[in-house]
């Protein structure tokens, strides 16, 4: 709990020192514990802290408990990237393990105007796929893309010794040259935004008198009746790819997904480059691991119902997404420390229910 507030602490404070009645180290461990308990509407919030104002006094030592309108103008008023960085590095301190990093976007539905989707705010996050912790994270705007923004969280982000894996938009040039160069590997999917390397690979793959060159490694899942295999085909070797110059080349391999759901049957390939050398197994395990960076945005809907979010600031936006993420982090490690079958949702139920389930989660940050 030290550890929690002392980083709170180091958040500059925007507001003049003679209006200040409250912290902003207690505001934001208010609302911390709000959304640990799976609360995020700035409302919900604010009945939260009233009804729990006894909790907050004995537990934290805050005697008074800020008003609705504190909570949405200091949210307001915050660096949002600063806050999030503050709030995630308590994790990152503490859960280190895992050699691949998933970077992937997600766009607050919200927050876009009307009739234009892509105005929405998207964050994109470098997502530490076994420890599931948020390494790094970068707002997006209406007039830029992904691309700038990974290659901008590239220049701080520490890739080295790790594995970054990306969609297919992410596989450009200058991000490979830059993992590369950092002493990292990247696995890329391969599509129609690099269409000559494309074409050469899924010709190459289509081949068959190709086929014995390849290493090939494959996986079968079934799971209420539904049966899905995947294929992993390694070339053997990149020399016929020379030509392209692609930075760091060190591998190509296709994955082919065979889905069989109670007798409907369907088939598609997907195309990757690496500049790893190693085999088709560990190749399909990157491309594996990349499905949790999504399964993590799909909770943020699904537990806090992200993309309905109402705030109307940018700075509260990110704030809240870096809260959000904190709290998914920490019930995961807890449950799995702990040993208990029991979803997340109904885990921060828990929490909110019983002040003591709340206090036993700050024993695993």
């Amino acid at each position: 709990m030290d550890e929690v507030r002392a980083r709170m602490a180091t958040i500059s404070d925007p507001r003049h020192a003679s209006y200040i009645k409250h912290q902003l180290s207690d505001i934001l461990l208010i609302i911390m514990c709000g959304v640990l308990s799976g609360l995020d509407a700035l409302g919900d919030l604010a009945l939260y802290a009233n009804e729990k104002r006894e909790f907050f006094k004995a537990a934290f030592g805050i005697a008074a408990i800020p008003s609705k309108a504190t909570f949405g103008r200091i949210l307001s008023m915050l660096d949002g990237k600063a806050v999030g960085e503050a709030i995630l590095d308590i994790l990152r301190t503490r859960y280190t393990n895992g050699n691949i990093i998933a970077v992937d976007g997600k766009a607050i539905c919200s927050t876009g105007k009307s009739g234009n989707p892509h105005s929405a705010l998207q964050i994109l996050s470098a997502y530490l796929t076994e420890s599931g912790v948020v390494l790094a994270q970068e707002t997006i705007h209406e007039k830029s893309n992904e691309i700038p923004a990974f290659q901008q969280m590239l220049t701080y982000l520490d890739v080295h010794g790790k594995t970054v894996t990306a969609d297919a938009m992410h596989c450009q040039r200058r991000t490979s040259e830059e993992i590369v160069a950092r002493k990292g590997n990247y696995v890329f999917g391969l599509k129609e935004n690099q269409p000559s390397l494309l074409a050469d690979v899924r010709m190459y793959f289509e081949d068959t008198d190709a086929s014995n060159s390849f290493d090939t490694f494959q996986t079968i899942e079934k799971n209420a009746g539904r049966i899905e295999k995947r294929i992993c085909r390694k070339a053997q070797d990149t020399a016929w790819l020379a030509a392209h110059k692609w930075p760091g080349l060190g591998s190509v391999f296709a994955v082919e997904r065979i889905v069989d759901a109670r007798g409907m049957l369907s088939k598609e390939t997907g195309y990757y480059i690496s500049s790893s050398d190693a085999s088709a197994r560990e190749l399909l395990g990157a491309v594996r691991e990349h499905w949790k960076i999504e399964s993590m945005h799909w909770l943020l809907d699904v537990t806090f119902s992200e993309d309905e979010s109402c705030f109307l600031s940018e700075n509260a936006h990110t704030t809240m997404n870096a809260l959000r993420k904190f709290a998914l982090t920490a019930h995961k490690n807890a449950l799995a420390a702990m040993g208990k079958k029991r979803s997340l949702k109904a885990n921060m139920l828990a929490a909110l229910i019983r002040p003591d389930n709340l206090l036993d989660l700050f024993a695993f940050l």
